[in-house]
């Protein structure tokens, strides 16, 4: 018999409480109890990406991830970052400068750009490098999504520019 654990959690900013068998991994709490199908699994080894969430505002491969490590702790999914009816201003971008083909590596970009972003809206070229390397993209070759960043950053400049 499996022995279940109660947890707590915040889930794209509702408090959750579920059941879970100890070996729950969180990409499959998120997917299969929550119902949450925009993070993708892929590798299952932490290399790719593809199943980036943002656990207290940092990416973490969900797919390595142990459910029990989120209670009490604010998981982000790309369902929690993309508002009702529309884009946010990182999807926009990825699709305006060709940042996603195939789109299955996207909500991981999509999370691991949110959470550069939130840490630093001016990030270079090399920080934005930096802070992407464990996400993986066979389709864009990746310079599509550095100009999307890139657009982004140039946007909030803009909108924070003092004005003499």
């Amino acid at each position: 018999m499996t022995h279940m654990l109660p947890i707590s959690f915040s889930l794209n900013g509702q408090a959750v409480s579920i059941e879970i068998a100890a070996h729950t991994l969180l990409i499959d709490l998120v997917r299969d109890r929550f119902g949450l199908k925009g993070t993708k699994r892929s590798c299952d080894m932490e290399v790719c990406g593809a199943c980036t969430m943002l656990v207290d505002g940092q990416p973490v491969s969900s797919c390595t991830t142990l459910a029990v490590d989120v209670h009490q702790r604010e998981v982000t999914t790309i369902e929690g970052v993309t508002p009702a009816g529309g884009l946010s201003r990182i999807q926009k971008a990825f699709v305006l400068h060709g940042g996603l083909q195939c789109g299955f590596c996207t909500p991981g970009f999509i999370m691991s750009v949110t959470a550069l972003l939130n840490e630093n809206p001016h990030p270079t070229d090399e920080e934005i490098r930096h802070h992407l390397h464990g996400n993986l993209c066979r389709c864009t070759g990746y310079v599509k999504i550095i100009e999307a960043v890139k657009s982004l950053a140039a946007e909030h400049a803009s909108e924070h520019a003092d004005v003499v």
